[in-house]
């Protein structure tokens, strides 16, 4: 398993996720993916794959998990190895881009 840190973006997003009750579904999703990431980044069910558009603060390479399908403005969770080995930290949780 991977250890998990967050950016205060990731953080702040899933804070206001969690508390928005309209979006109680959407939450779960995402709440179901940051689960999976830990266990297995490579999981099929998150499709995850490199996102060139986004690097880590140190230049690493990003990645895109999806915690959402077939949904208008389906949410992604964005994130990257390190910053040392066994830390996954996520980026930002968002809606598609």
């Amino acid at each position: 398993m991977f250890e998990l840190e967050w950016t205060d973006e990731a953080r702040q997003a899933y804070i206001l996720l969690k508390a928005d009750t309209a979006q109680i579904k959407r939450y779960k999703a995402v709440r179901k993916t940051i689960k999976s990431l830990a266990k297995n980044p490579r999981h099929p069910s998150l499709q995850t794959h490199e996102y060139v558009s986004l690097k880590g603060p140190n230049g690493e390479k990003a990645f895109e998990a999806y915690a959402e399908q077939r949904t208008p403005a389906a949410y992604r969770v964005f994130w990257y190895y390190g910053p040392s080995r066994g830390i996954i930290t996520i980026l930002a949780i968002t809606s598609h881009p």
